[in-house]
């Protein structure tokens, strides 16, 4: 790892890792030293890895952490969108052929192999200390489950490969025969690294599973078992009586987490993607992409990916792979801080700031604040052009995509100025857990055990932050710390306060792009808020539910924990159905509402098996409902 990390600790200093040189499989475990370094190839898989083979073929994903995890992740639920050849993942026309998910497969599945490799080596290792093995151990095995936890939620059941197996010596293996079985196998990895991590990280190196990453995932494997025993079944033998078990263990597991005082919430939710909130405080598990001033070249790339050309807006550099629907812009209430620190949106004419359904909340330096604007860049949105087709609810970039873009990964750098020469990198956390995961998770676990005071009280605490109220009072020390990176970025870039170019605006600004405080006297309690809404809107679900998942929805869109965690709550399909009913609009430009036109199919939620895998394994049965000859 070379400024890399992952993170389960409150730091807000970067990370600074030297570049360990490859070392022999025979020396890897000679030492301690040794032993610390080798897991290093088993971490590099957590990171875009774009290495090929001898003939040139893509042996890992390098876009991993963005392309596979955002059209399993994300595009399902129709919050996010896209156009061109990734457009099929906003209409169930996902198949066994998609490239996404057979590039995640193989990525995974290479990190499962080396974590295999290396926890065999590591068992038999006489020269490494006791108690350096213990937590070399328990990080293989958190990895090794993190890696089988995105195989599990994304395609059901898939082969297992033990300690010591590889798809090079187990090239034939069937899937695990039982969904318990699976998540069985998955649960020991997290609740065993969990007993051998502590909550701080080994050596202090912000980077490394602990036992509160360990927690968090130990949790949710219990609930994705409850799931699958119950409501996803599948074809498993349900068991109503094991899966409250498995909600009580999963209660146990977010509890410790939230007694610990490990973790706690960041001030503010609009800062959570800034280069000055690395390894934040409630910060549990993330792929910190950051090389601090080292703006990479064509030809000295630290990663492939290229999140600021995929999320940003064509207009301004951008490819069209990230746009959010205005049906998700229009579940927020006023006051909501977490609208605009998720979001851009386009000039559009249409939108009445008096309109509580696009209610820009406040006036910042432009009036809205995100309104055709990026306001931590200050860039106009299309270049402020005659014409531009951001100024209309529907961008047309071949096919029509909202006029919203996410500020959660373009956020850091330009897709436009100074982006072609010597600007590619672009700081960006890519949250995989942080402590609303777990409070969510926790709330869910407690309705669903009849603790319903506890659940409404961790919604209630997230709302409090959502709505600016841990903010209040603390503006100038938020701002000091804040703000300094958005002036450095225009001192890198060349502008001084007043140029313009398109309508760019930067250096020495006083005030954070959409400024700190909350903007409301009282947070409306949840449960009140919930129950007036869930009826408004015609879920079919309990008022608890609609809560857990709508917060869900306004916390956690562009990450990829948001459709998993709708299915295994067994909420997607009222999601669907009711804030995206089917209609057919004739003038996209001039509505906001999406053009649903398809029936939606709740077993596509289990994606199919690559097709190449099971050609190259005759165990692989496919997953019902697909077909191996899809192309």
């Amino acid at each position: 790892m070379t400024g890399l990390g992952f993170t389960s600790c409150d730091n807000d200093e970067f990370l600074d890792v030297d570049l360990y040189d490859v070392i022999a499989s025979d020396a890897m475990f000679e030492n301690d030293a040794n032993a610390k370094k080798g897991l290093n190839g088993v971490y590099d898989m957590m990171f875009p890895n774009g290495a090929k083979d001898a003939a040139n073929k893509d042996l890992y994903d390098g876009d991993w952490g963005f392309k596979p995890n955002l059209f399993t992740g994300c595009h399902p639920t129709i919050d996010t969108q896209a156009t061109g050849w990734d457009k099929n993942w906003n209409v169930q026309q996902w198949n066994s052929t998609s490239t996404e998910l057979l590039a995640g497969w193989r990525h995974v599945y290479a990190g499962i192999s080396r974590a295999n490799d290396y926890l065999e080596g590591l068992s038999n290792a006489e020269k490494v200390s006791p108690a350096v093995k213990q937590k070399l151990e328990g990080e293989g095995r958190a990895l090794r489950g993190f890696f089988y936890h995105w195989l599990a939620t994304t395609f059901g059941r898939v082969p297992m490969l033990a300690t010591g197996e590889t798809y090079s010596n187990t090239p034939t293996k069937a899937k695990a025969e039982t969904y318990s079985e699976m998540w069985d196998f998955i649960i020991e990895d997290f609740k065993a690294a969990a007993d051998l991590l502590d909550w701080k990280p080994m050596d202090q190196e912000y980077g490394r599973a602990t036992k509160g990453m360990a927690l968090a995932y130990l949790g949710d494997a219990y609930m994705w078992k409850a799931y699958r025993l119950t409501d996803g079944a599948n074809g498993q033998q349900q068991d109503a009586t094991e899966a409250q078990n498995c909600y009580k263990l999963a209660q146990e597991c977010f509890k410790k987490i939230l007694d610990s005082g490990t973790y706690r919430l960041n001030e503010s939710f609009t800062t959570l993607w800034d280069p000055a909130s690395a390894w934040g405080p409630e910060a549990i598990w993330v792929e910190q992409l950051d090389e601090g001033n080292n703006w990479g070249k064509w030809d000295d790339l630290t990663s492939n990916i290229m999140l600021k050309w995929y999320t940003a807006c064509p207009e301004n550099g951008g490819w069209g792979s990230l746009y959010l629907s205005w049906e998700w812009y229009s579940c927020y209430e006023k006051g909501d801080k977490r609208r605009e620190g998720s979001c851009y949106t386009g000039a559009v004419p249409q939108i009445d700031p008096n309109n509580p359904a696009y209610d820009p909340q406040y006036e910042g330096w432009y009036e809205p604040a995100i309104y055709g604007v990026n306001p931590y860049l200050q860039e106009v949105l299309g270049k402020g052009a005659t014409g531009t087709t951001t100024k209309q609810f529907h961008f047309n970039n071949g096919e029509w995509a909202p006029a919203i873009w996410s500020s959660k990964m373009w956020r850091t750098a330009s897709a436009n100025y100074k982006a072609w020469a010597d600007g590619h990198w672009s700081p960006t956390p890519i949250y995989w857990k942080r402590l609303p995961n777990v409070m969510l998770d926790y709330a869910e676990c407690c309705f669903r055990l009849g603790n319903e005071a506890e659940g409404w009280k961790q919604i209630n605490e997230l709302r409090q932050r959502a709505f600016g109220k841990l903010e209040d009072g603390k503006e100038q020390a938020l701002t000091e710390k804040y703000m300094p990176y958005y002036n450095s970025f225009a001192e890198w870039v060349g502008r001084d306060e007043g140029e313009s170019d398109g309508g760019m605006f930067y250096k020495h600004r006083d005030n954070y792009p959409i400024p700190f405080g909350s903007t409301v006297d009282k947070v409306e309690d949840a449960k009140t808020y919930y129950t007036r809404y869930a009826a408004e809107k015609g879920f079919s679900s309990e008022v608890w539910k609609v809560a857990v998942n709508t917060e869900r929805r306004k916390e956690f869109n562009c990450e990829w924990c948001l459709r998993p965690d709708m299915q295994r709550s067994n909420f997607m399909k009222d999601h669907v159905l009711t804030n995206y009913p089917k209609r057919n609009v004739d003038n996209l430009k001039d509505v906001p509402w999406t053009n649903r036109d398809y029936e939606y199919q709740e077993w596509k939620m289990d994606m199919p098996i690559p097709k190449d895998e099971i050609v190259k394994n005759p165990a692989l049965v496919q997953n019902p409902g697909y077909s191996d000859d899809e192309e």
